[in-house]
């Protein structure tokens, strides 16, 4: 037999007014007192409201207290023993796992006449046990809230029962005011009431609904409880999809709805919330047209639209709340309750733009943050440089990805697409600053490359040497070489590199460039200068040298300024460490990246320029010149691009030649961690445990790349250029960048085409393999469409059109691919891949020191496996610097059950 209530409703609703709901005289009992979330929330509550919980449950636990700063609130093991010890409630708030809350309501209604409130915390209780929970309510008269709700508060009467509105601190969030509060939302019942104190509202009561499938206290309650409380001049609704419960319900007075969640109408099962889940006809979009109905709108406010009615406003955006607010109340004649506590712009406590010039509406300044944050947040503002949690970094990477649907990979965020068409010395140093280094450390890095090339005296010549005599391939050339650049090499370069950090750390400088910079507040002992300048027996002049190169390229450095205003000779770890110091401070600054990678810098650039070096033959290293050309020429004037052309060819190219190279390089820089090039340096890093990074080898880790490239992984590239080779061998071609070659490329593929179908049909009658597949032409991922594209090939294209350049190679293969299909050699028409362009653009590069006999074919394929060894070699720098901030100690194993024998 249900229980009589309000008259107005066909079931039982005891409560007639908002003021009932959260009283001084409410008692409470809280069942699973002990548990996780009732643990933290309770205490606050219990002193917030001035003592309201008489006693707690928890089975098992009789005899225990929850302390809290206002006394102890005893434990027992039943509702029963609570009240056979003479404490007395009208309010019992659940905590009880889901499967327990029916028993749990069924044991507070059956051993206490007394009760009239249950509120039910618990979350993802069954619509079975929910129907059983209201049956249970409504024949014994109790008003029930819930489930899946942070509880009920009133911040006339500063009381909270159940839950954590308000949080830790509730007092600063439930300001007493004019405005109720409804919300499916826990913790937007929180947000909603803090955004209406900064415009200057405050609360009276404030119900988190829950939002399961059964709202027990719902929207057509809550209005009739708001009509009748004297308190409330108007109501904030925050309504979540699913369920009819705001249907049709006609308010008193003015309402501010904020309807979230049109995102979810496509869903099919629930996310967040089990009750936000739309059926048929109660989505968002439809909840947003039941409100503007009710509230006489005809669209949804917002700052530019602020559309209201004396009844109200519906807003999607929950920080327009209180502006509709503002503005509903306006229109009734009613101000703010109090003037406003601030205001809901954003207000950083952090702020790093990372260097990007933004419009002021988005370049936010940093704003003084709450104690004790405040604190917290200076000394973070002291660590210099980002730092990374570590992880496994098997097939992982932080550096590196490749698109699997484009097969276009990014380094640090940038395409090699776009890489390929900036200057080689900013590729080189992305790796390592993860930005595109301007135009002044452009010219520190072509001086610091141009400082190190030349190999002259230095036992790194003798071992490329030998290596080379010995017959090996150029991979193996550079991982001798690069086997000398050990620590020990090394050590004091790092040092003075560490030593400028910790002296500069804190002195103000933001702008390495700014040579006017004061330094007169570092302190800079005599040891600290002992490390930048030269051995009294070292006579190099190269140190020297490097400085002066900087200043006629018009390059600056405060660093290198510092260096200079010692007096004496520099030494070339110390001007190197100050180039590497300048290049890495803004990103270092910033925390775009490590202390530990810009400590570490001068090891990449000093391996940049030997591995360059050491492809350069032995007899081509001279004291003060490099296959002739004299250092002065060379650290004042050239680039990376020019040092790499010039270990190819022996000379420095053309702007036209210089051009292609870049493009290449550009992009064979990487093809994402699971390149057998970049396993082989991530695996070298894991060897020696990149938890104590001082002890990895970073030149090792460069072997390690070395080492994983080859024949078939780098040194094909020259199968591409053989193959244009042959076809064009006999065409009396001068210059492949000339449109007005006069050779017919329609018909010269047309004869190829011809020809390898018949191949193919002959293979297939002997039943013999056909024609070896053709290079540059077909992709496994770009097939199965009439015409088909590799997307990094039209990159190209379109880039060279744009630059008005032409390259007959590649004109051939896109005739190619063409006449297979015409012919009927192919289903559909093959696409011109990638390969093809790395061979058409090289092969053109060379092609006339090729026919006038200064490159021989061996030249040709040493030069495509050294250009995509330049590439890689920026690649893998940037898989080694991750590996050595991110990575765990011999993380690239495989586990044993990964493993098999075959026999």
């Amino acid at each position: 037999m249900y229980k009589t209530g309000i008259s107005a409703f066909p079931y039982f609703v005891g409560i007639g007014s908002l003021a009932q709901i959260a009283t001084p005289g409410d008692r409470v009992c809280v069942l699973n007192i002990l548990g996780k979330e009732s643990r933290q929330v309770t205490p606050v509550s219990h002193a917030f409201s001035r003592g309201n919980i008489v006693f707690g449950t928890s089975p098992g636990r009789r005899g225990d207290v929850l302390p809290t700063a206002i006394g102890d609130i005893p434990v027992f093991d039943s509702v029963r023993e609570g009240l056979d010890a003479g404490h007395s409630f009208n309010t019992g708030v659940v905590y009880l796992p889901p499967a327990g809350v029916r028993d749990g309501v069924a044991e507070l209604v059956r051993v206490n006449p007394e009760l009239r409130k249950v509120i039910i915390i618990t979350e993802k209780v069954s619509v079975h046990d929910s129907r059983e929970i209201r049956a249970i309510g409504q024949s014994n008269g109790i008003d029930l809230f819930g489930a899946n709700c942070l509880g009920v508060a009133d911040s006339w009467n500063q009381i909270r029962i159940g839950g954590a509105l308000g949080g830790d601190h509730p007092e600063e969030s439930l300001r007493r005011g004019s405005v109720a509060v409804y919300s499916n939302s826990g913790n937007f019942t929180t947000t909603i009431a803090q955004y209406l104190g900064m415009a200057g509202w405050g609360t009276t009561t404030l119900i988190s609904s829950g939002k399961d499938v059964y709202i027990h206290f719902a929207v057509r309650e809550f209005a009739h409880a708001l009509t009748n409380d004297t308190r409330s001049k108007a109501a904030v609704l925050y309504v979540e999809p699913g369920g009819y419960y705001e249907q049709t319900v006609d308010f008193t007075k003015p309402v501010v709805a904020c309807v979230v969640g049109r995102w979810k109408a496509r869903l099919t099962r629930a996310v967040g919330h089990a009750g936000a889940m739309a059926g048929h006809g109660d989505d968002a979009e439809a909840k947003e047209g039941w409100f503007k109905e009710a509230l006489g709108v005809d669209q949804i406010f917002t700052p530019d639209t602020p559309v209201v009615s004396p009844k109200g406003a519906v807003v999607v955006n929950i920080a327009h709340i209180p502006l509709a607010l503002t503005a509903v109340m306006r229109q009734n004649g009613i101000d703010p309750d109090f003037d406003p506590i601030g205001d809901l712009s954003l207000k950083c406590w952090f702020a790093n733009n990372q260097g990007l010039g933004l419009p002021p509406h988005l370049d936010h300044q940093p704003v003084e943050a709450l104690a004790p944050y405040n604190d917290q947040i200076a000394i973070l503002k002291r660590q210099i440089g980002r730092t990374m949690p570590r992880q496994s970094m098997k097939d992982c990477s932080g550096a590196t990805r490749m698109d699997a649907q484009t097969q276009i990979t990014s380094v640090h965020g940038y395409s090699v697409l776009d890489l390929a068409k900036l200057p080689l010395e900013a590729n080189f140093a992305l790796p390592l600053v993860h930005e595109i280094a301007d135009e002044n450390d452009r010219i520190l890095l072509d001086v610091a490359v141009a400082g190190e090339i030349n190999l002259v005296g230095d036992p790194i010549l003798v071992a490329a040497d030998a290596a080379r005599d010995a017959g090996n391939a150029p991979n193996a050339v550079m991982a001798a070489s690069a086997s000398i650049v050990g620590p020990k090499r090394m050590e004091r370069a790092l040092a003075a590199t560490h030593r400028l950090i910790e002296l500069f750390a804190h002195s103000g400088l933001t702008d390495p460039r700014d040579e006017a910079f004061d330094h007169s507040g570092v302190a800079i002992d005599e040891a600290t200068k002992a490390l930048f300048m030269a051995d009294p027996d070292d006579p190099s002049e190269r140190p020297s040298a490097m400085i002066q190169a900087v200043r006629r390229r018009g390059g600056r450095s405060v660093f290198l300024t510092l260096l200079e205003s010692w007096g004496g000779r520099p030494s070339r770890d110390g001007v190197l460490a100050a180039i590497a110091t300048s290049i890495a401070w803004r990103p270092l600054l910033r925390k775009r990246i490590s202390r530990l990678t810009a400590g570490t810098l001068p090891w990449y650039l000093r391996l940049y320029g030997v591995l360059i070096g050491a492809t350069i033959p032995g007899e081509r290293h001279k004291r003060g010149s490099l296959w002739g050309v004299s250092r002065e020429e060379r650290f004042s004037a050239w680039t990376v691009t020019d040092f790499a052309f010039l270990a190819m060819t022996g000379k420095k190219p053309t702007e036209a030649e210089a051009r292609p190279l870049q493009v290449l390089i550009g992009l064979l820089i990487s093809n994402g961690p699971g390149a057998i090039s970049a396993q082989g340096a991530k695996g070298a890093v894991s060897a020696d445990g990149p938890q104590t990074p001082e002890r990895v080898q970073i030149n090792k880790a460069m072997v390690g790349f070395l080492t994983h490239t080859g024949y078939s992984h780098g040194g094909n590239g020259y199968e591409g250029m053989d193959f244009l080779l042959e076809t064009f061998k006999n065409t009396g071609l001068t210059d492949p960048a000339n449109p007005d070659h006069g050779i017919d490329l329609k018909g010269l593929a047309r004869g190829f085409a011809e020809t390898y179908k018949q191949d193919k049909t002959r293979a297939k009658e002997l039943g013999l393999d056909g024609p070896r597949a053709l290079p540059g032409v077909h992709h496994p991922v770009f097939r199965n469409k009439p015409v088909n594209h590799d997307p990094r090939e039209r990159f190209i294209a379109a880039f060279m059109a744009e630059r008005g350049d032409y390259n007959i190679f590649h004109q051939y293969y896109l005739a190619l691919v063409q006449a297979l299909y015409e012919c009927g050699a192919s289903p559909y028409v093959f696409c011109v891949n990638i390969d093809a362009v790395i061979a058409s653009l090289l092969l053109a590069l060379l092609w006339k020191d090729f026919k006038s006999g200064r490159l021989n074919e061996r030249d040709l394929e040493r030069a495509a496996f050294t250009i995509f060894l330049y590439g890689r070699m920026i690649g893998a720098a940037a898989e080694i610097d991750d590996h050595i901030n991110r990575g765990r100690n011999m993380d690239t194993r495989t586990p044993v059950s990964k493993c098999s024998f075959v026999s």
